[in-house]
């Protein structure tokens, strides 16, 4: 892993709580942070409460219960020898490469394959952008640079793409409503270019820009032109929602809507939406492993073609548990095809 902040951290977390660490394991860490303060975020999580298992640090590595994990604290891809680690694959999860020329580095570096907790800075700048449940099987053994798009973006798209097979869309307006992130100041400071995120985060909503358009368009280009969004930061610390307006292409009314997202949640899409009808709060998502609850209770219809949905969506640990869904395929089903 490169980098361990939020979605880092909670990727290892999840990695531990579904069970998956008996597939694969974490086998070291790049951070800049220090030592002991990587154990102690790992132990304890404002958010997520306390990791579920043995934290320790000893001789340079992180011991999660009892496997050691080699830390490193470069602050460049070239200053890790990822080849040393016999890595099958670098989860980088800084945010801070987005570029083909950027993102080359780390391969340059000994890393085979980069999975990116991001989206590339335009399409050609990945060699695919993945929405786990959606397009994962087009991932082929050549790519080595790859997104796991953004958590937005694998929150709509599972419900964008049902509606548009079943129903068709001509317009769709998305309004996401997320919760404060590090790029914003807890008082106002000299904090961003974006002036608006100079802006306390825990004292206003903020707007802010939102590359959600182009990503749902890069996933479903049959929708190109026909997207737009918005984004506005909230003062809280996690869960956040996406207020989707959808003129559909064929006429519905809103029981329609909801039997066909539910059916959904219980058949095909049931790792990737949920379906509630109860009068909900966005924190009784928290730590929910979904990438998007829609909540029926809010589904509304203005006339038979203009429909309103909202959706809740943990934008950690549901975006942390996709990054292990594309890093199983990709590393289970993929990476299988090279070794006898």
């Amino acid at each position: 892993m490169n980098g361990y902040g939020r979605i880092g951290r909670c990727y290892l977390r999840a990695l531990h709580e579904s069970g998956l660490a008996g597939q694969f394991q974490v086998v070291a860490i790049n951070e800049p942070a220090d030592l002991a303060s990587i154990a102690y975020l790992t132990r304890f999580d404002s958010t997520h409460g306390r990791f579920p298992g043995e934290v320790a640090a000893a001789e340079g590595r992180l011991v999660i219960d009892g496997h050691a994990i080699e830390v490193s604290h470069a602050t460049t891809p070239e200053a890790v020898n990822w080849s040393a680690h016999e890595v099958d694959l670098v989860v980088e999860c800084s945010g801070q490469y987005s570029s083909r020329s950027a993102l080359k580095r780390f391969l340059d570096a000994g890393c085979p394959r980069l999975l990116l907790s991001h989206p590339g800075n335009s399409a050609e700048d990945v060699d695919a952008t993945i929405v786990y449940g959606i397009n994962e099987s087009g991932l082929g053994a050549d790519a080595r640079l790859v997104s796991n798009a953004s958590c937005t973006t694998n929150a709509v798209i599972p419900v964008l793409a049902l509606l548009q097979r079943e129903l068709g869309l001509e317009n769709v307006l998305l309004t996401t409503l997320h919760s404060a992130m590090n790029d914003q100041p807890l008082i106002d400071g000299y904090h961003h270019a974006d002036l608006r995120r100079t802006r306390s985060a825990m004292q206003s909503i903020i707007p802010v820009s939102t590359g959600l358009a182009r990503g749902v368009e890069r996933l479903l280009p049959e929708l190109a032109g026909k997207v737009q969004a918005k984004a506005i930061r909230v003062p809280t610390h996690n869960v956040s929602a996406i207020d989707m307006v959808l003129q559909l292409a064929e006429d519905a009314d809103a029981a329609r809507i909801n039997a066909l997202l539910r059916a959904a949640s219980e058949g095909a899409y049931r790792r990737l939406i949920a379906w509630s009808d109860d009068p909900h709060a966005s924190i009784d998502f928290n730590h929910d492993p979904h990438s998007a609850i829609v909540d029926g209770g809010q589904t509304r219809m203005i006339g038979p073609r203009l429909l309103n949905l909202v959706v809740w969506f943990d934008n950690e640990w549901g975006f942390a548990s996709r990054m292990l869904d594309v890093t199983r395929h990709w590393l289970g089903t993929v990476l299988t095809t090279e070794r006898p």
